[in-house]
């Protein structure tokens, strides 16, 4: 089959691979229909490559139908069409039963430290074929895959892979008092369905981002938006009677603008043969911190920054003084994608789209562009948000 494989930093391209196969009683093979690109796809492509291998199948966010199940999987069968959630999880262990699948004790990454394994995520997260493919095992499909209905656009469903849950997780850990304000960094994917979010769940939401293109996006769901020039901590305080919003959403990460300290770092871990690279990450601080710094900044006293943006330095430095100060609470986390889908499934199942995931793909395209598309979506050009890939 057909895969989009990691080669390099900034390099991806699509190659033969062997086809999936059944290897446990637990998995499915599904025929992908539809995969996103994912902003913490771009992570893969320049930030964490010491953690990858030549040959890697990327993408987690991925949609299709049923081709194979093994024997111990009943609650699908070959030709429904399924959701895949990025996490990899058992459903049955400790952390899964508290809703924290992306703990999961079954698939835990151990050698790294790290939480459940991820499908086309590095070896921080297992190494684990993504779904950026004709075809991909799906592991514990005995409960991960998310049965949706067979009519209607992929789009409709493919994002509660990741995108709208994560966003949904944001928003929910980010906690606003009922009726306040809701300041989200970055209109990407997950900040422009956070605003999305906040809007529909009632508060006052401010979204930052220097893009025109994707604060014009926000703007039509009557999001208020700021471009990211000048002391942006201060206007967001202005725009809230001089306290700063009730919470923020950080969904930005490592790789924000402003930080050109931890940009070379960046560039310099990169470089470096894959153990040194790996050793370099675990021992410095290599995040650039630009959006954090500005949330724990703009952010009330007493108030929630949301972190869903991804870091992924060990040893970056913090302002603990502002923080215990301002007694910021903080959460974050990758997302838990099985403990919101009972709540999102009627979201996006709604013909009034009140999320409006029909309005978040601004490009489509063949597995065979997914090289062209990563470097569109890297360097932002023509408007790229969001990357569908039809396989």
């Amino acid at each position: 089959m057909k895969a989009l494989t990691w080669q390099g930093k900034r390099s991806v391209s699509v190659e033969e691979v062997p086809d999936p196969r059944i290897q446990e009683p637990t998995d499915a093979i599904v025929r992908i229909t539809s995969t996103a690109i994912c902003g913490s796809d771009l992570h893969l492509y320049e930030v964490l490559t010491p953690f990858m291998d030549k040959g890697d199948v990327i993408g987690h966010e991925p949609m299709g139908i049923v081709e194979e199940v093994g024997s111990a999987v009943t609650h699908i069968k070959a030709g429904d069409r399924v959701v895949i959630p990025f996490n990899v999880s058992c459903g049955h262990c400790f952390m899964c039963k508290q809703g924290l699948q992306s703990q999961c004790e079954t698939t835990q990454v151990r050698e790294y430290n790290s939480g459940a394994a991820f499908l086309g995520y590095s070896r921080l997260y297992g190494s684990v074929p993504g779904g950026q493919a004709e075809y991909l095992r799906v592991p514990h499909a005995d409960y991960g895959p998310i049965k949706v209905p067979n009519t209607g656009e992929d789009e409709r469903y493919l994002f509660l892979s990741d995108v709208v849950p994560t966003a949904w997780q944001a928003v929910q850990y980010a906690a606003p008092p009922s009726g306040g304000s809701l300041a989200v960094l970055g209109l990407g994917p997950i900040g422009q369905m956070s605003a999305r979010i906040g809007r529909h769940l009632g508060y006052r939401v401010l979204a930052v981002d220097p893009v025109p293109e994707r604060r014009s996006m926000a703007e039509r769901y009557g999001i208020e938006t700021l471009d990211f020039s000048g002391d942006v901590a201060e206007q967001l305080k202005d725009l809230t009677d001089g306290r700063g919003p009730d919470s923020v959403v950080d969904a930005v990460g490592m790789e924000a603008h402003g930080s050109p300290v931890a940009g070379a770092a960046h560039q310099a871990v990169g470089l470096l043969p894959s153990p040194l690279g790996r050793k370099a990450m675990e021992t410095a601080g290599v995040d650039r911190l630009a959006a954090l710094y500005t949330a724990v900044d703009a952010v009330r006293r007493g108030g929630t920054v949301s972190i869903s943006g991804v870091y992924g330095g060990m040893k970056d430095p913090l302002p603990m003084l502002t923080m215990f100060d301002k007694q910021i609470q903080l959460r974050m986390g990758q997302c838990n994608v099985k403990r919101w889908t009972d709540d999102l499934l009627p979201l996006v199942d709604d013909p009034s789209d009140p999320l409006g995931v029909l309005d978040l793909k601004t490009h489509t395209a063949s597995l065979d562009e997914a090289p062209e598309m990563y470097e569109k979506f890297q360097k932002k050009q023509d408007g790229c948000i969001k990357v569908v890939l039809k396989p």
